[in-house]
């Protein structure tokens, strides 16, 4: 699509798609057998910079708008969705509550370090009940002589067995107001419990957190006004679903390339399979949804850089993305057939990694509840 991108976002990103050609595309197997995070490959990143990229320059980001963010996500994603999940999770989810309502000391002991991959940060939202339904969050936080007391357990913590740091969700008093507290890995009453053994993007930890009277001082309650967490995290959701979206097109992308390829050299009944009408129409089905899924991604971008209304654009794009990617990679194992299934492909990868991207950032249900409520409004 036609984004009248100016040189420097061109160089950008073309940085991060050299990158994945020559560091991760040719380690993306290894990365996913290892089922380790990828601490060398994303140091390397963090140290191009995309950490911080969304991040002012005065607090050693580079300050990009979003187009240019999502252009890097989606080369990342063509190669791993491991490592592109990683880097992502980091640069946004882990970091940014720190960013905005972080003290002086916070700043500077643990999200400057971040952004140079020094600190790890991971974000707790989801509990065994609660999933969707922020109502249902029961982590509780008590007010104590100096702080809060935190008793709760979450689940599906990225990054936690590695974390340095955790942005917390929990309810404070009577009211139960959502409030964010940042809470540290050697604070007493934390402790990280089980890794979930994934079906994809087994490079990404993701585990559960129990938190049981855990005290965290007065300095780290994030919330400046007691109660306004949701508020808070309103306003980071539609960058995280543009940005979910971006990743289902970089593995699409991926998807679709490894088809058009193995289409030409496949050959039955003497020639090339893509020379079957029926090949030809699937390959064309995928390259519109990849079409139109871009097309809404980086249009919803370009609102929320523009300072317009992006809040039901920014579910369209993240839903009918997410949905195209997990459509053109199950349509890329039709046409691999029997290889589609063996593991010497790239595709099978590809199959079980986009299942991430259908949960992340709200389900399609609920995406599609909250564009139908804009359209009411």
């Amino acid at each position: 699509m036609v984004l009248n991108l100016n040189e420097e976002q061109i160089a950008i990103r073309d940085t991060f798609a050299r990158f994945t050609d020559e560091q991760i595309i040719p380690n993306a197997e290894a990365i996913d057998e290892a089922h380790e995070y990828p601490r060398d490959i994303v140091k390397q990143l963090a140290d191009l910079g995309f950490i911080g990229m969304r991040y002012p320059e005065e607090v050693g980001g580079s300050n990009v708008n979003l187009v240019t963010f999502c252009l890097c996500v989606e080369e990342i994603a063509r190669g791993s969705m491991s490592v592109a999940g990683c880097v992502s999770m980091q640069s946004l989810m882990g970091t940014k509550f720190l960013e905005m309502l972080g003290n002086d000391d916070i700043k500077e002991r643990l999200f400057k370090p971040a952004l140079e991959l020094e600190k790890i940060g991971a974000i707790c939202m989801t509990e065994p009940n609660a999933g969707s339904d922020l109502g249902s969050l029961a982590t509780s936080a008590t007010k104590v002589d100096g702080g809060y007391v935190l008793n709760g357990n979450k689940i599906w913590v990225t990054a936690a067995p590695l974390a340095d740091f955790f942005t917390v969700f929990a309810r404070v008093g009577e009211e139960k107001l959502l409030s964010i507290f940042l809470v540290e890995k050697d604070f007493d009453g934390i402790s990280v419990g089980k890794t979930i053994e994934k079906m994809g993007v087994w490079a990404l930890p993701t585990s559960e957190l129990a938190l049981d009277e855990c005290f965290v001082p007065d300095s780290h309650c994030l919330s400046k006004e007691i109660g306004d967490g949701e508020e808070h995290l309103r306003k980071l959701l539609s960058e995280i679903r543009i940005m979910t979206g971006a990743l289902g097109l970089g593995i699409a992308r991926a998807a679709l390339d490894e088809a058009v390829k193995y289409a030409a050299e496949r050959q039955q009944f003497g020639k090339p399979i893509n020379r079957f009408q029926a090949i030809q129409l699937r390959l064309a089905e995928m390259a519109t949804d990849l079409e139109a899924a871009t097309h809404l991604v980086y249009h919803a971008a370009q609102l929320l850089d523009e300072g317009k209304e992006h809040r039901k654009e920014a579910s369209m794009a993240k839903m009918f993305a997410s949905e195209a990617a997990a459509t053109i990679c199950e349509k890329a194992a039709r046409i691999f057939a029997s290889y589609g299934y063996a593991m010497e492909y790239p595709v099978q990868r590809f199959l079980r990694d986009v299942r991430f991207i259908l949960i992340g950032g709200g389900t399609s249900d609920i995406l599609k509840l909250i564009i139908a409520k804009e359209l009411s409004t």
